[in-house]
């Protein structure tokens, strides 16, 4: 199947330039979503790595966002937003976990929301990451346009 990233980033002019983030980003209406669940700093076996690490928890669940992507047909480049969850009230630790993530998505920096919260869902678990993503999909000779069977 061949396929197009459908995601357009906004850079606003009229706002600061300090955030390192696009804006905003759109989509056209024929573009199949793809809603992410919370990637989360788990292994293969269900167990949290990086226990403590803000930033080495921010790379496993980067590490397993992009397979889900890879899963559903996606790429990073196709992400259209991002939500990153620490269980911090540190900024300190909120931006160790940002810059692995802003690192990852390099040139292609989607929106993203940056959030300290109280407690996350899995024992040790301190980073999760949500995203939305976007793509066109050519339609296959003798078939339809559609998801990737999965």
């Amino acid at each position: 199947m061949t396929r197009t990233s459908a995601v357009s980033l906004i850079r606003s002019r009229s706002l600061s330039d300090v955030a390192e983030y696009a804006y905003a980003a759109t989509a056209p209406a024929e573009s199949r979503l793809i809603f992410l669940a919370g990637s989360c700093p788990l292994d293969e076996h269900g167990n949290t790595v990086a226990v403590g690490d803000f930033a080495g928890q921010a790379a496993k669940a980067l590490e397993n966002l992009r397979t889900a992507l890879a899963d559903a047909g996606a790429s990073v480049e196709d992400v259209i937003s991002t939500r990153v969850l620490v269980a911090s009230a540190r900024q300190e630790d909120l931006v160790a976990a940002w810059e692995v993530v802003r690192d990852s998505f390099g040139e292609h920096d989607a929106p993203s929301t940056l959030m300290g919260v109280t407690v996350l869902g899995y024992a040790d678990q301190l980073v999760e990451i949500e995203a939305v993503a976007a793509v066109l999909d050519a339609p296959t000779p003798g078939g339809p346009a559609g998801a990737p069977s999965v």
